[in-house]
């Protein structure tokens, strides 16, 4: 199709409309940087990456107890596990401020999407590892919606309340429910009429300092809370865009969500592309193996390519092995999975598909001191059990800054080309 895309530029809850640009394919929707684990002195935020790691823990599990509601059984080695919670150490410390918003007010990978007629804007999570859309609803009245955009049902002449309830339960007894409805969701030009997704009505509180309304989620059906198609799979469905793919371009600036195809001017060369494990509902690459400077310490296991993860995590026993290959890489904090390398000495390290070796950079490999002044850093790979077994680990921004990916409902494949 041909269509003329409002390009949107989000930083944290602020809308800019920016010049309109044409594109033959699809649309772009511009996106501000998410933010990190390393604190504005270079230091790991040790805090946060431990309440980053609870919120990982919690959501996979939510995606897991929907595949087997869905599917009606698991991949083989996968397991449902308890909610984590968060420790009371960290819990009372961040007493009375945000334990999720970071000091030095970094961004999200966020960007515009609109509900209803007329259309109510909010500021969304583009997360390819779930697929249900959630807003805050205006019956929401608890502080954690405080400051939010809030869907009113009765402002729009195209929403309708369906049967059913919309939940995730976290092991602390806080919720994110609501009930369920469909409207019309619009991102850019595009636009998906009867569109299921949930304006909740109580929030949890993790989601408190969240400069992002809510989440739209972007992987497959067979994760869906709702059991619906998410958004882009309905503009697929109602011929909205002329190709079943979309594509991320995550950097420092210029940042992008590409529906509807590629931007060939984020990227150069040609896309290499690798078919996905279709049974889990995941965008799921199989066949990789990591890559520290000429060794291959881990080989031939399953990927989660996941933009709304901010770093990478492996089964533990396979993040060790990883780190025994790197030069004075050591445990850090053993509960949690992190581990450190010297600061001088950074390592080369990578994946691979069986085909080019797709590096990570030492910058996006980083998450900063583990204190002040120290000649130690942390590394942005955490071993942490998800309960996807033990040969899945999941690539978050950490690796997904470092290429152009590309993931194809059309090919059931995921693509990765270098960044121009």
């Amino acid at each position: 199709m041909l269509c003329k895309a409002t390009l949107v530029s989000i930083t944290l809850a602020l809308l800019a409309t920016a010049s309109p640009a044409a594109y033959a394919s699809g649309v772009s929707v511009a996106l501000g940087e998410r933010s990190t684990l390393t604190r504005a002195d270079g230091t790991f935020d040790h805090e946060k990456a431990i309440l980053h790691n609870i919120k990982t823990h919690n959501k996979y599990q939510k995606n897991l107890r929907n595949l087997l509601a869905n599917k009606g059984s698991l991949p083989e080695g996968w397991e449902i596990k308890e909610f984590r919670t968060v420790p009371t150490s960290v819990r009372k410390r961040a007493t009375g401020s945000d334990p999720l918003m970071d000091q030095d007010d970094d961004e999200e990978w966020t960007g515009s999407a609109s509900i209803g007629t007329p259309s109510q804007s909010f500021v969304v999570d583009f997360d390819t590892g779930s697929s249900d859309l959630w807003v805050p609803s205006s019956s929401c009245t608890s502080s954690v919606c405080n400051g939010k955009h809030k869907y009113q049902a009765s402002s729009s002449s195209t929403s309708s309340k369906e049967n059913g309830t919309f939940s995730i339960e976290y092991g602390d007894g806080s919720t994110v429910s609501g009930p369920v409805y469909t409207d019309t969701v619009t991102i850019a030009c595009l636009t998906a009429t009867s569109q299921y997704f949930s304006p909740v009505t109580t929030l949890s509180s993790g989601f408190g300092g969240d400069p992002a309304d809510g989440i739209l989620g972007l992987a497959y059906p067979a994760i869906s809370n709702l059991k619906q198609n998410p958004v882009f799979n309905t503009f697929i469905v109602q011929d909205q865009v002329s190709a079943g793919e979309f594509a991320f371009k995550l950097a420092l600036t210029g940042s992008e969500l590409f529906l509807g195809g590629t931007d060939t001017s984020k990227y150069t060369g040609s896309i290499e592309f690798h078919d996905i494990d279709q049974s889990t509902g995941f965008w799921q690459p199989t066949g990789a193996k990591s890559v520290v400077g000429s060794e291959n310490p881990n080989t031939n296991f399953e990927t989660v390519i996941d933009s709304g993860t901010t770093i990478m995590y492996g089964p533990p026993s396979a993040v060790e092995a990883f780190y025994a290959a790197v030069s004075g890489g050591k445990l850090y904090d053993s509960e949690h999975g992190y581990y450190s390398y010297p600061c001088n000495s950074p390592p080369t390290v990578g994946f691979s598909w069986a085909g080019k070796t797709w590096d990570v950079t030492s910058a996006n490999f980083n998450l900063g001191e583990t204190e002040s002044g120290s000649s130690e850093c942390v590394g942005a790979l955490a071993g942490q059990d998800v309960g996807l077994g033990d040969n899945v680990w999941l690539l978050g921004d950490s690796f997904m800054k470092n290429v152009y990916t590309v993931f194809s409902f059309d090919q059931n494949a995921v693509g990765f080309a270098t960044l121009a």
